[in-house]
């Protein structure tokens, strides 16, 4: 009886599909093409770059005093590695469809990076570099592989850059240091003191919603930082002092483009 059953099903179901399409005509199989065309004729819009950009290491904060006011400005210090700030690669809209430079930075051993990544490198005629980063830009003719980057010669003192890098990580946190809830009163009769709360109603919805600011990993994510300013280059010391703060703490990658304004670098629409 079981199998009889299962024989009766299989031709119902062979059936359906039968009817289906020949009611479709084949317009499941042209919906298809044409659902491809469209994202294939869908067109990826990225950011571009106001210019481009170095890598750089962050070495740690001190105070700098203005020579001309006396006043004291908390910077951030910003040095180079050996191997400096290499252009490893250009990508033109016709070979890649979109225009980008590849910046290399951080000289290694050869013997640190693998072979693929060794012939990129040699095409360019670069040294090995350990870290590679893309600036996309809207013309690229005045870069070429191989090409050192200098710091002062595409920034200059006042100048304002956009600064990212990983943030610390800080581990699992509770709500008030991951998103600066305020406690519960700490009197005795108290029994919330830095407790969540309610995380939503019962019967309805019966669940909690999508990115509810709830307790969980805090930190070690990209961070950008909009619009420092430049205090200081020093050629010699190769370093730059950078007024504020910037992700991560001294040793960590950086990478240092120039601001976005809208407007004045980069159009309105």
């Amino acid at each position: 009886m079981a199998m009889a059953a299962v024989g009766i099903a299989g031709g119902a179901l062979a059936l359906l599909l039968q009817q289906k399409q020949q009611r479709g005509g084949g317009r499941g199989i042209g919906g298809a093409v044409s659902f491809r065309r469209a994202a294939s004729s869908v067109a990826v819009r990225a950011s571009y770059e106001a210019g481009v950009g170095v890598m750089a290491t962050k070495v740690g904060m001190m105070t700098y005093f203005d020579p001309e006011t006396g006043k004291p400005v908390p910077v951030t210090v910003v040095g180079f590695r050996d191997g400096g700030n290499v252009v490893t690669q250009v990508k033109t809209a016709a070979t890649d469809g979109y225009d980008a430079v590849q910046v290399g930075y951080h000289g290694v051993r050869e013997d640190k990076l693998t072979r693929p990544e060794l012939g990129h490198l040699g095409k360019a005629g670069a040294p090995p570099l350990r870290h590679l980063q893309e600036f996309r830009l809207t013309a690229v003719d005045a870069f070429e592989p191989g090409q050192e980057l200098e710091f002062a010669e595409l920034f200059k003192e006042g100048d304002l850059v956009d600064v990212s890098g990983n943030s610390i990580g800080k581990g699992f946190q509770g709500g008030i240091k991951r998103h600066n809830f305020k406690r519960g009163l700490m009197t005795h009769g108290s029994k919330s003191h830095r407790q969540l709360g309610s995380i939503g109603a019962g019967t309805t919805p019966g669940r909690v919603y999508k990115g509810k600011k709830m307790p969980g990993r805090m930190g070690g994510t990209k961070t950008k930082i909009r619009k420092l300013k430049i205090v200081k280059i020093d050629n010699d010391l190769r370093v730059v002092m950078i007024k504020g703060a910037v992700p991560g703490k001294p040793g960590n990658l950086l990478r240092i483009a120039p601001a976005k304004i809208v407007g004045k670098n980069i159009p309105k629409n």
